[in-house]
């Protein structure tokens, strides 16, 4: 399983022709794809009135990860670690990344701050 984050979505959806969307018609082909709750809402929330509920159709059919009381609980246990690193990260991103590692999967993201929270060690980054 992994967790595709809003950032590969959107490059997907702008570029149906790139790599990155090819690779993720492949993982989701492969039923490889999970949706953290708070991706899938980004998504919803970046889509047009008229895609929405087509968005909402195709997103229906994959796993959705929704936080619980551990979730935050280790979301609150990484600022330590971030901190002691000099970074820091937003509430959301911290919330997919916590979601991801509840389920030992990694996460894909074209995002920088993914690829920081690899670096120190709270994620394991997935490369096509």
């Amino acid at each position: 399983m992994i967790v595709v984050d809003t950032s590969v979505w959107i490059d997907s959806f702008r570029t149906a022709t790139g790599a990155a969307a090819q690779h993720l018609d492949q993982l989701l082909e492969s039923d490889q794809v999970a949706l953290a709750a708070p991706v899938r809402v980004e998504i919803l929330a970046g889509a047009s009135v008229a895609d929405r509920a087509r968005l909402r159709r195709v997103l229906s059919a994959l796993p959705i990860l929704f936080p619980r009381e551990p979730t935050w609980q280790l979301m609150e246990s990484w600022l330590d670690t971030a901190t002691r690193a000099g970074e820091r990260f937003g509430v959301v991103d911290l919330l997919i990344a916590a979601l991801a590692v509840e389920q030992a999967a990694p996460v894909w993201s074209v995002d920088g701050d993914f690829k920081r929270m690899a670096r120190i060690g709270l994620i394991k980054a997935y490369t096509p």
